[in-house]
């Protein structure tokens, strides 16, 4: 790999000639690729019955839900269990920041800079349903396929906004209990996976991200409560976008301690510039010393005792439920789908839209809010079709109707996620078809053909 020499230079005068060697060295072997169990579903135990042995191998250290792929395993994206939200395909460095940030159900949680998801979707697996999540992305171009994976994942409790950092402070001030900033960066970690990153680093370097980690920090910091914890993390090598970063901030919040981050599977300490030993709590990823790319990742958290038992911004919990989403239910669901949805949720209409929004409406205004709770589905012509991500929040159990496609032979999934009509001995009206147990998708049947209702955005190509 031809990497700069300017960046070299500056690679051997942070860690010597010798690192620089191994790095080099590390940077010709393949790049691992890993999954991360959605433990909202199915823990890597129940991955590794699904999967022939040869498939999966050890546990990546700093995750607990997180498993090194095998270079003989085929293209995981292609299972049904993909389809059905069991896991999440992921660099396993990434894997660090979302599960370095103690997050617990019932939390409040705001991913800053979320997109393409992988992060928001552990936050929300961790969550288990109970507290709330914001992600958002500054580019709602980018915040679509963010949308997606947390529609996947069916994670129930989460909002999408697309909104810069300096819009939402004064909305959400003090109010998140977690926050994590995965910060746009130079990407020197990245160079290995995709070597492309290098002309990007090439045109901006650290000078042009360094400016917007010191604009976005802030605002994070001001959005977390008191004794809440704030992640920062990039994946570059450069001080100044990294402990530089870290230092600046405390200087200039002397209400923020830096917290100590477990050091397993090779992650190495930041360095402590300046004579500043506490930098050494901060994280570091190399290729030379870890199964992964490069990343940094310091945790700081908030002085002051946490607010308990706030009820402010939410919704009150009472329903405004059209009459044809009842009347849908009644005919589609049984007792007990309530509990799919997240505690306190109101179901409210926007426009033909059908949510379930755990946030109160009045703190939304005036923000560009791309999905502001569970869509349910949406009423047309006086009724109701439900949504794909009302179907992957879903159980069996909470269903009239279900069909399993596992059951049904090697080509019907197949079938199915390429969004072709299905038939055979299929129950009439709305079904969740699953594999596995594992919700994919509705169809609606009658006399033994299966109209496609998989969402038509996600439907396979070939």
């Amino acid at each position: 790999m031809k990497l700069p020499e300017s960046y070299l230079s500056e690679l051997t005068e942070l860690i010597g000639k010798e690192g620089t060697e191994k790095y080099l060295s590390a940077m010709e072997e393949p790049y691992v690729q890993a999954l991360r169990a959605n433990t909202l579903k199915a823990d890597p135990k129940t991955l590794r019955e699904l999967f022939p042995t040869e498939y999966l191998e050890e546990d990546v250290p700093w995750c607990a839900a997180g498993i090194y792929l095998s270079d003989r395993a085929p293209a995981m994206s292609g299972s049904p269990y993909y389809a059905a939200g069991l896991y999440y395909l992921q660099e396993p460095s990434a894997m660090a920041p979302a599960s370095f940030l103690p997050v617990y159900p019932g939390d409040r949680v705001l991913d800053l800079c979320a997109a393409p998801g992988g992060k928001t979707t552990a936050l929300g697996a961790k969550l288990g349903g109970e507290g709330f999540l914001l992600a958002n992305d500054i580019s709602p171009s980018r915040a679509q396929a963010l949308i997606k994976n947390i529609e996947l994942f069916g994670i129930p409790n989460a909002a999408v906004s697309a909104e810069a950092p300096y819009r939402l402070a004064p909305v959400f001030r003090g109010w998140f209990d977690k926050v994590l900033v995965d910060a746009p960066c130079s990407g020197e970690g990245m160079f290995r996976k995709d070597p492309s990153i290098i002309r990007s680093w090439e045109q901006y370097g650290s000078a042009y991200y360094g400016k917007l980690q010191r604009e976005i920090l802030p605002y994070a910091a001001e959005m977390t409560a008191p004794g809440g914890m704030l992640l920062y993390s990039t994946c570059t090598y450069s001080l100044y976008e990294d402990e530089e970063v870290i230092a600046e901030f405390l200087d200039a919040h002397p209400d923020w301690t830096l917290l100590e981050l477990p050091k397993k599977g090779g992650i190495q300490d930041g360095f402590p510039i300046s004579g500043r030993q506490e930098l050494v709590k901060c994280a570091r990823f190399w290729p030379h010393h870890v199964r992964g790319e490069g990343h940094f990742a310091a945790l700081l958290q908030h002085s002051g005792d946490a607010l308990l038992e706030r009820t402010d911004g939410f919704a009150d919990g009472t329903d405004l439920i059209p009459e044809a989403f009842a009347a849908w239910a009644r005919e589609s669901l049984r007792e007990g789908w309530r509990e799919a949805l997240p505690v306190n949720a109101g179901i409210r209409q926007t426009g033909d839209r059908v949510y379930g929004m755990l946030l109160d409406r009045d703190r939304m205004k005036g923000l560009r809010v791309l999905s502001p709770g569970l869509l349910l589905g949406e009423i047309r012509h006086d009724r109701f079709e439900p949504s794909q991500s009302l179907a992957m929040v879903l159980r069996k159990e909470h269903v009239r109707a279900a069909a399993d496609l596992r059951d049904r032979g090697e080509t019907e999934s197949n079938r199915y996620l390429k969004g072709e009509t299905l038939s055979g001995d299929y129950p009439d009206g709305w079904i969740l078809l699953t594999y596995g147990g594992y919700p994919l998708g509705w169809g609606k049947s009658r006399n033994g053909t299966v109209k496609n209702k998989y969402q038509r955005g996600w439907r396979l190509m070939k």
